[in-house]
């Protein structure tokens, strides 16, 4: 997946972070339309994500909102889809040339994508497993996860919601894990030197006795 979202060499980095934005609005409309009908203001009063994470929606002036999941995610893949029709933020004329806040607008797409797959996760996968998606959210969080991880597109406490989905799918390390292992190595390592200071302390004794 690592390789999927390295830069080639010689295309344009926002041109590259526009596909792949793209790609990734896509896949989780498609998923999330294909549950969309479970998702309901009575069923999800809040937009949730794994630990009773909610998410408020943020208006244009700032203001914070707590709404239901559907009102939420209609918000955000409106406001997704208007950016990525506008030639001024996502040019596809020649010679038409991305702002300079371009990687910022790419950070929040991105940010708000996650919240939805964070959400699909922990109140519908009953349902797109049920519908046989799970592999095709599965890899769309993968996407995403490696596009962030290659760009460092969203802040680290926004994922650690998803942390142990990432372990499980081998997507990243697992730092407990990684503990364990520089434990053990130093418990080897101070194991290792006891001995030698015992079997010097016994060549000595050894000697002295001689």
């Amino acid at each position: 997946m690592r390789l999927l979202v390295d830069l080639p060499a010689g295309l344009d980095y926002n041109e590259w972070l526009a596909s792949h934005t793209m790609a990734l609005f896509d896949h989780v409309n498609l998923v999330y339309g294909t549950v969309s009908e479970f998702c309901t203001p009575s069923g999800c009063p809040d937009m949730t994500g794994p630990g009773q994470k909610i998410y408020l929606w943020f208006d244009e002036k700032g203001k914070k909102t707590k709404v239901a999941a559907p009102q939420y995610i209609d918000y955000v893949m409106t406001f997704i889809q208007k950016t990525i029709s506008d030639e001024t933020i996502f040019p596809t004329k020649y010679a038409n040339e991305f702002p300079s806040s371009f990687e910022s607008i790419v950070r929040k797409i991105v940010r708000l994508l996650f919240h939805v797959v964070a959400h699909l996760y922990a109140a519908h996968f009953k349902e797109v497993a049920l519908l046989g998606l799970h592999t095709h959210l599965n890899l769309t969080f993968a996407h995403l996860t490696a596009l962030h991880h290659r760009f460092a597109l969203i802040d680290a406490k926004e994922t650690e919601v998803l942390q142990d989905l990432e372990v499980a799918l081998r997507l990243t390390e697992d730092p407990t894990a990684e503990a364990s292992s520089e434990d053990a190595c130093d418990a080897a390592s101070e194991a290792t030197e006891t001995d030698s200071r015992t079997h010097l302390q016994d060549e000595a004794s050894s000697d002295n006795k001689s």
